[in-house]
């Protein structure tokens, strides 16, 4: 797939792009002509009933006025944008009642046509995950519905060679337990300390492979160790743009498109080789959640 410069409304007019004769970057990651967008399979749903009516995170404050209609907008240039750079989007149905049924990334983890279901630590969002996990089974994907609290690709990001898991504000580590048998993938486990970075999708994000980035104050201080060590070539993220979101991003090996506040992570990413797209999901994060959230990776 060949990278274009794309004209999106409400996005960032263009990307970035490196010499094209560099083959690795300063700190020995690979440059941009080394780099190459893989088509994915996502899956998302539109925020038709989203809606700030409870505060489960610190994100949440149901006395802000919330404008659904902007949030759809919002939604949809990001669904555009997926298929403008050639990546099949699937949609479930939006269901009332549940807001926070967009924020799709938290409704299972899909790793080789397997699908680990969720289960929500808050009652407000239960019903979700046997809406996610009825629509995989529907279109015949082998699939299990967990005995234990894991909220999806949230809280379960999957490495070249490593399940990382987050715990310590929703998942747990019976549900990491319950991930790596069904999965058959080794499971890491990370403790998240910081309650503005509940879910490890806030505070982590997987660029390519074992390429990571991360903000360092989200997580124990044992937890900085153990990824210090399994990624040492690791884009470290600063206390800023993680609060703006900057580590809620979808990378295709690519580009990465990202909270358009967070103009250091997009530096950092330009740094690395990547082509960084700027999105305004303002309106969706005032549910705490922004482009990863709203995006469920379907691994065949």
């Amino acid at each position: 797939m060949t990278a274009t410069t794309l004209s999106r409304p409400g996005a960032s007019a263009s990307t970035a792009s490196t010499p094209a004769d560099a083959a690795t970057d300063a700190s020995g990651a690979p440059a941009a002509a080394a780099r190459a967008a893989r088509p994915r399979r996502y899956l998302m749903c539109r925020p038709t009933h989203f809606e700030v009516s409870y505060a489960i995170n610190p994100w949440m404050d149901p006395a802000e006025p919330v404008d659904t209609g902007l949030a759809v907008a919002q939604w949809e240039r990001l669904y555009r944008l997926f298929r403008e750079l050639g990546h099949r989007v699937d949609l479930i149905d939006p269901l009332p009642g549940l807001p926070d049924m967009v924020y799709a990334a938290n409704g299972a983890t899909v790793v080789d046509g397997r699908v680990l279901g969720a289960r929500f630590r808050n009652a407000e969002r239960a019903a979700e995950g046997p809406a996610y996990l009825e629509w995989f089974r529907a279109r015949g994907f082998a699939t299990h519905d967990p005995a234990h609290v894991n909220e999806g690709e949230g809280d379960i990001l999957l490495t070249g060679r490593y399940l990382l898991a987050g715990r310590g504000f929703r998942s747990v580590s019976a549900g990491h337990a319950e991930a790596q048998e069904f999965l058959g993938r080794p499971v890491i486990g990370l403790d998240l300390v910081d309650p503005r970075f509940y879910h490890l999708d806030t505070a982590l994000s997987v660029l390519d492979g074992e390429e990571i980035m991360y903000y360092p104050g989200a997580f124990s201080a044992g937890s900085r160790r153990v990824l210090q060590q399994l990624f040492p070539d690791a884009v470290l993220v600063d206390e800023a743009d993680a609060e703006a979101f900057g580590l809620n991003v979808v990378s295709d090996g690519l580009h990465v498109i990202h909270p358009e506040p967070a103009t250091g992570v997009a530096a950092r990413l330009r740094e690395r080789g990547f082509r960084p797209i700027a999105m305004d999901l303002s309106e969706l994060l005032k549910g705490g959640g922004s482009v990863k959230c709203c995006t469920l990776e379907i691994r065949e």
